[in-house]
């Protein structure tokens, strides 16, 4: 008899929340977790930590006052990195808490240690100073993570030349800093800095910021990153990296155009590496991509029936919530539980300043597939809440089908974008359409009183009444 029904490696979102769920079905879990503290990058290195950051950014920099007072409140003062990181290691420290009191609420056993496959069914635990310790299990599942990719250019050792995970244990706040990579991290990071004051140029290859998302609000997102002092090259590379010895000197990178940007620091945020190495994976059959990323089917099994791997070490979308699902459905899976599948609708959250937020189609996706679609936009500067608290930039934007007439899509820059898209994701999930948000009653005056706003503007364009 095994040790254990499921030994999970990693305790990040998709290492509890898999563990927890075989725990809540009588199962005997066990978790390996190679790092001293719980919670994996979600809550050390990544999600909650850089959230917190942004959130202490908003408030040190009087952001979110916007002049309501009469007075366009700044910085009172120059802000350090017990300041800046303060409320981030006391949110670390509690989620770190919940995490082990989860675990030990379900009764899963925990081992710290360095986590490896013996066999298909042997996971070896090794920890310095210790004996190593072999565990059996009926299912593993490999939910290690990610890390950031260190392209080979940058001179990672030198105190000033950061990642995404380093950024957070920085000795003194930049007087400025350049950030290569327009990604989710990169965009959210650099809003952050330049919030607090800090000059900041993002330097990105492709053309556009976060292509993923619909067009309008891309280019929103970058003209709203100007406006809060971030300068964007865009479609451009660096070429190559001067490192003065004297650290008074600025850091010199030069572009493939031949233009030089100079900083004090730099944030490298380009892409994640799945945390697959010595794991011995592929040695029992488990195929993997060309980052590490494990390769999986639907149901988040591997090509080893009894391993599965769910989170950032899979890859895209790489998001907590994703991950918390893919480890519902891959314990489902295995003890044959009543299986439902992911969602076929997700939320895409970035949280830059402003945010944004979207789920279901784009106008350019609506386009490309031939779908007869109208548009509904409404601003946050005309709406009753947004004029109160001074959200001038923020819109809603609905796709619906102009035959049905059935919700497509939904896109949010602003203030609370990442909560106020739940409302539309849950429409797109009920298959509603325009009737829903014309029937409802918001509360006033609130930001979501937009959908119905929006959604008027559409019906408004279906009939020809529209004004832009």
């Amino acid at each position: 008899m095994a040790d254990f029904d499921l030994v999970v490696m990693g305790s990040g979102p998709a290492g509890e929340w898999g563990a927890v769920q075989a725990a809540l079905q009588g199962k005997r879990v066990a978790v390996v977790e190679r790092e001293p503290v719980l919670g994996g990058t979600a809550a050390n290195t990544g999600t909650l930590p850089s959230k917190t950051l942004r959130e202490t950014a908003l408030h040190l920099s009087g952001f979110r006052a916007r002049g309501l007072y009469s007075v366009e409140a700044t910085l009172r003062h120059e802000a350090t990195v017990s300041d800046f990181l303060y409320r981030e290691r006391r949110v670390k420290l509690t989620e770190r808490e919940r995490i082990a009191q989860n675990l030990q609420r379900h009764g899963v056993t925990l081992f710290q240690g360095v986590a490896s496959l013996v066999d298909a069914h042997t996971v070896a635990v090794t920890r310095a100073g210790a004996p190593e310790t072999r565990l059996t299990a009926d299912f593993v599942m490999v939910a290690t993570g990610s890390s950031p990719y260190r392209p080979p250019l940058y001179p990672f050792g030198d105190p000033r030349v950061h990642d995404s995970d380093e950024v957070l244990d920085i000795g003194e706040l930049p007087r400025s800093l350049v950030v290569v990579g327009g990604g989710v991290i990169g965009c959210e990071y650099a809003c952050m800095f330049a919030a607090l004051g800090i000059p900041v140029t993002l330097v990105e290859v492709k053309g556009e910021l976060l292509p993923f998302l619909d067009d309008e609000f891309s280019a929103r997102l970058a003209q709203c990153m100007e406006a809060l002092g971030v300068k964007l090259r865009l479609g451009h590379t660096v070429q190559s990296v001067h490192i003065p010895e004297l650290h008074a000197e600025p850091i010199r990178l030069t572009l493939a155009a031949g233009e030089v940007l100079e900083a004090d620091q730099v944030l490298v945020a380009s892409g994640r590496s799945a945390n697959t190495a010595g794991l011995g994976l592929e040695a029992v059959g488990v195929k993997l991509g060309a980052r590490g990323q494990v390769e999986v089917g639907p149901d988040y099994q591997t090509a080893v029936p009894h391993i599965y791997a769910v989170g950032d070490v899979v890859g895209f979308p790489a998001l907590a919530s994703t991950s918390m699902e893919q480890a519902r459905i891959a314990v489902e899976h295995a003890f044959g539980a009543s299986q439902r599948l992911l969602a076929p609708i997700l939320p895409f959250g970035i949280y830059t300043i402003p945010e944004v937020s979207m789920a279901g189609e784009t106008e350019e996706a609506l386009r490309q597939k031939g779908v007869p679609y109208v548009c509904g936009r409404a601003s946050f500067d005309s709406n009753p809440r947004g004029q109160i608290i001074g959200e001038r930039q923020g819109l809603l934007k609905l796709l619906f089908h102009r035959e049905s007439r059935r919700l497509l899509g939904v896109h949010v820059l602003g203030e609370q974008a990442t909560e106020l898209v739940h409302v539309g994701l849950t429409a797109l999930h009920a298959e509603a359409t325009t009737r829903l948000f014309v029937e409802m009653c918001f509360n006033y005056p609130t930001l979501s009183e937009a959908y119905k706003a929006a959604t008027y503007d559409a019906l408004a364009r279906l009939d020809g009444r529209a004004t832009d």
